[in-house]
């Protein structure tokens, strides 16, 4: 009569562990989801030949921004110094049809990603704990250090310093600026080093530890700073706005320049970036209002807003299917009219090879979609674990 519980209670704590472990496996695997190529995409056509382009013009999608996909040939009729900027080449070739630049689509999405992983994140680690009072303790510290790491880095002065790396890195790229080649203004601190590295230089002196340059980050946001200031200058004194860092300042801002890069029509422009502001607007505090529900949703074990705690992450692959879609729907239905050619609207092709004019596209997943459905499949079977557990108990 007494081996029947106490197996039934080791079999249980068998079932936990293993739960444990897939959610725990899960959430390593967002985290190298959020660092990897998701989608590629690549055109073809006869003037670009296999030789100099073996890829096509190819272009990848990661959470935090669209990248360069192409690769630097190294042949012994072909020389490059380095590799072509490829997102710069497709938005070239896409304007020609009236697309806007790859830059102007999933702009709430990217700066919002790394807030959105976390968030996905701690909610797995609530669903973990089947005790109410410790989920709601996890989620609760969770979801306040998010809250206020993203208050800060989109509201807060000097945000852009809370964004990763990576996502001011595809901003900078997405104007078309080469930091590694164009000239800045330094700031103090950096133009002070700049000195005092050139004077030991002429002593022959040792160099000054590297360590207290700039990062990448900080060199992007100050290039990202200079390149805003320069466009206030330009504006009307009613116009202008001081730079103040903040993501919000900037996703408008940046926006604005992506819509206007090739299609510089600012009747058209103008209430494109206002929607966009407010839906972002929107976006954090939805984002705010969620985990405070899901807070106080989590009192209970095995209802509705439990679930919803690993809901999200295990439709995540669908979730990114959709939205890339709708994207790829807009550019292709929002042609502007200032293309030099004019084409009906049309629907990119989203998954397989397609063809546009005298283009051949290729649009496949990537590493990154291959390990979101290998985290979906670890959450499918840590959920039906879990609802078995909580079947035997009722």
């Amino acid at each position: 009569m007494f081996l029947r519980p106490c197996r039934c209670v080791l079999m249980d704590n068998k079932r936990s562990i293993v739960v444990t472990l897939l959610l725990l496996a899960s959430i390593g695997l967002l985290v190298a989801v959020y660092y990897s190529p998701i989608w590629w995409v690549s055109l073809t056509a006869p003037n670009y030949p296999e030789e100099a382009f073996p890829d096509g013009v190819r272009i990848h999608f990661h959470m935090n921004g669209v990248f360069n996909g192409c690769k630097k040939v190294e042949k012994a009729e072909i020389k490059e110094e380095e590799a072509l900027d490829c997102v710069h080449e497709m938005d070239t070739i896409n304007h020609y049809v009236g697309m806007y630049p790859i830059a102007a689509g999933g702009v709430i999405e990217r700066a919002f990603s790394p807030f959105l992983v976390s968030m996905l994140s701690v909610m797995l680690l609530g669903f973990m704990f089947r005790r109410p009072g410790v989920r709601m303790a996890v989620l609760a510290a969770g979801f306040a250090v998010i809250a206020a790491w993203m208050y800060l880095a989109y509201y807060g002065a000097d945000g852009l310093l809370y964004q990763n790396e990576g996502y001011v890195s595809a901003l900078v790229s997405a104007l078309d600026q080469d930091t590694s080649k164009e000239e800045v203004e330094l700031t103090p601190g950096a133009a002070l080093i700049a000195r005092l590295k050139a004077a030991m230089e002429e002593t022959g002196a040792p160099p000054v530890d590297e360590a207290v340059e700039e990062s990448d980050k900080e060199g992007n946001i100050g290039h990202l700073r200079g390149t805003f200031e320069r466009d206030q200058e330009r504006r009307t004194p009613a116009e202008r706005e001081v730079w103040d860092g903040s993501g919000a300042q900037m996703l408008a801002w940046h926006y604005e320049k992506t819509l206007g890069r090739y299609f510089n029509v600012p009747e058209e422009i103008n209430p494109m970036v206002s929607m966009m502001t407010l839906a972002a607007d929107i976006v954090f505090w939805g984002i705010v209002g969620a985990m405070v529900l899901l807070v106080i949703g989590s009192r209970k074990t095995g209802g509705l807003l439990y679930w919803l705690l690993i809901l999200p992450a295990l439709l995540l692959p669908l979730l990114f299917l959709i939205d890339y879609s709708a994207w790829l729907w807009w550019y292709g239905h929002r042609l502007n009219d200032m293309g030099a050619f004019t084409v009906k609207p049309f629907m990119p092709t989203v998954f397989g090879d397609g063809k546009v004019a005298q283009f051949t596209t290729h649009s496949y997943p990537y590493t990154g979609f291959g390990l979101m459905l290998l985290s979906s499949l670890l959450l499918g079977l840590a959920a039906l674990i879990r609802r078995k557990q909580l079947a035997e108990k009722d």
